[in-house]
């Protein structure tokens, strides 16, 4: 009988870009299941709220299968313990990732020693954006098109043209 797994990518998703969708298709080949979920409560200053996120989620990934998205607060182990699953997903872009994520991820182990922590690498063409760089392309009216997908494109240049920001 073959186990079925499921992982949880966590992140802010501010927004959500092409280099994050790449990590979710690549993990849908190993996992039977990614939970994607939005931390609500974050230190990081965000410039969509996080219904706006969701959407930008839901939207860009219409179509796949076995996506869950969620919210979560608090504790990331405390939310993977509620959801009975004890693996996480984390993609990496940089060696400065690297060591901001495995400092999280040896947190995470010490808090639930059963939660084990993977790591996977962004695809060389999406490793050099993140959501700030692009969110600062946005703001200076620079093209963002190939770097988030067409319904965040929109969200972000609404947001931008309008009084929010």
């Amino acid at each position: 009988m073959k186990k079925k797994f499921a992982v949880i990518y966590p992140g802010t998703f501010d927004p959500i870009t092409i280099g994050h969708i790449n990590i979710i298709k690549r993990a849908l080949r190993i996992f039977n299941k990614v939970i994607i979920a939005v931390a609500e409560d974050t230190s990081k200053k965000t410039l969509f709220t996080t219904k706006e996120r969701v959407l930008m989620i839901k939207e860009s990934l219409k179509g796949y299968k076995n996506v869950e998205i969620d919210t979560f607060k608090g504790l990331l182990m405390d939310y993977a313990k509620k959801k009975g699953i004890n693996t996480i997903l984390r993609g990496l872009r940089t060696v400065q990732d690297f060591e901001y994520e495995l400092q999280m991820a040896l947190a995470n182990k010490k808090l639930n020693p059963e939660c084990e922590t993977i790591f996977m690498m962004t695809e060389g063409a999406y490793s050099y954006f993140s959501s700030s760089l692009i969110k600062e392309i946005a703001h200076l009216k620079g093209n963002i098109k190939n770097m988030v997908p067409s319904p965040v494109e929109k969200m972000i240049k609404r947001k931008f043209q309008s009084k929010e920001v």
